[in-house]
């Protein structure tokens, strides 16, 4: 008796199956709708071979560009020699490796005490475990956070979402949301009011368990907080005995600069939020960084399945060695992100009123007006780059490319990128006439 028969399509980019079978929830295709099939450092390559500059990079989940060298090999050996492949949380030697590694290559160097906690492999579940964690240490509830923040979709994270869409009109409680950074341009200090509202016993606002807060807001349209900023929401927080808890999913990892986003900001926070970049190849893979003070976890209180990837602790330690040990990829990040900003700035004189937005490798450009961005990444798409818009409107135009992308890669995509704006405005002119 045989087998039913698989009908595999073999037609060159047949994307029928996905339109048949695929959930309407699906989302990053739907612009870039094409099949890829492989990919390696900044170029992706789909079924009619047609090579694509990748400035998405797994929405900085590939800071380190596809496949790369030193962390396939480290893979493919770790899985010949028959390594562990699922784990729970039991030790193994794949995470004592990473453990000593992100220990003597990002902790130590840097001061920081924390210990480490593998959460199910997603940012939103590390988000989550954060947020369980202040409200057991401090006994309270409520959590403070911001405006056009973007801290996941389970519905924990999402009570601390700003975004609308994604909150679905769902009944969220446990946080008060307060003004990020500038969000009122110059007529307003959000600091000084979340301190003015945790100050008066009759502001409504519940004494919080933390502060919860992303230093360059990635899906909330690349806002950048100020150090100064920044450091007087940390004091805050020390006042009012609540946990400072830093979401450094997407700016984490490097894309900011440092391996840290809060590393220039001058503060340590309390929790420390990771996921995306972590594991350095795509692999799902994060974590909660928790100060001692604060690890008051009972054993398994926060579980899952899949808490510590093996394959990721691989990838995750070739990737610390390969671009953390030695000093220099942090210079190389810099001169990237000065070639970036400089072509932006050039294409932001040709969009009147259009403002820079974001720090490091993650830049973009405000262009005010979702329709413009969404029909220039159309256009960069047809003409080879990959990339994408965030912020409320999807008005910001989102430059993600890895780290290590080759200078003239970079170069070339930012061209691309450059020809459809102006393009997109010619054609709008034209139809506007």
């Amino acid at each position: 008796m045989t087998g039913p028969t698989v009908n595999a399509s073999t037609n060159t980019n047949d994307r029928s199956v996905f339109l048949r079978r695929e959930s309407a929830a699906r989302g990053y295709c739907r612009r870039f709708d094409t099949v890829f099939t492989s990919a390696r450092g900044s170029l992706m390559r789909d079924e009619a071979g047609r090579e694509y500059i990748d400035f998405l990079a797994g929405c900085a989940a590939l800071n380190y560009g596809h496949n790369d060298p030193a962390m396939r090999e480290a893979l493919l050996a770790h899985i010949g020699a028959d390594g562990l492949a699922m784990g729970l949380d039991l030790h193994s030697t794949a995470k004592r490796a990473f453990l000593d590694t992100f220990e003597s290559v990002i902790l130590k160097p840097r001061g920081l005490p924390h210990r480490v906690q593998f959460t199910g492999p997603t940012g939103t579940n590390a988000v989550e475990a954060a947020m369980k964690l202040a409200r057991k240490v401090t006994g309270r509830h409520n959590i403070i956070a911001f405006t056009n923040g973007y801290h996941g979709v389970t519905l924990g994270a999402l009570a601390a979402t700003g975004s609308a869409y994604n909150r679905m009109g769902l009944p969220l409680s446990g946080v008060t949301r307060v003004p990020f950074d500038g969000y009122m341009g110059s007529d307003m200090d959000s600091a000084a009011l979340l301190a003015r509202l945790l100050d008066d016993p009759s502001s409504g606002v519940d004494a919080p368990a933390a502060i919860l807060l992303e230093t360059v807001q990635g899906e909330g349209g690349l806002n950048a907080a100020s150090p100064g900023w920044v450091q007087r929401i940390a004091a805050l927080a020390r006042q009012h005995g609540a946990l400072l808890i830093v979401d450094d999913v997407q700016a984490g990892c490097g894309r900011t600069g440092s391996f840290f986003s809060f590393e220039p900001m001058g503060i340590v926070p309390d929790l420390v939020a990771m996921s995306k970049s972590l594991s350095g190849f795509g692999l799902p893979m994060a974590l909660v960084l928790i100060h001692p003070d604060h690890d008051q976890w009972r054993p398994a209180e926060h579980n899952g399945t899949f808490r510590g990837n093996t394959h990721a602790f691989v990838t995750a330690t070739a990737a610390l060695q390969t671009y953390w040990r030695e000093p220099g990829f942090e210079a190389e990040i810099a001169r990237r992100a000065a070639l970036t900003h400089a072509h932006l700035e050039r294409i932001g004189r040709e969009v009147p009123g259009s403002v820079l937005k974001g720090r490091g490798m993650m830049q973009g450009l405000d262009v005010h007006s979702g329709d413009l961005a969404g029909q220039v990444c159309s256009l960069a798409f047809a003409r080879g780059l990959v990339i994408e818009t965030s912020g409320a409107h999807d008005q910001v135009l989102k430059v993600l490319a890895p780290l290590n992308t080759p200078l003239p890669l970079l170069e070339q995509g930012l061209s691309i990128l450059h020809g459809a704006v102006t393009d997109t405005l010619a054609t709008s002119l034209r139809h506007a006439a």
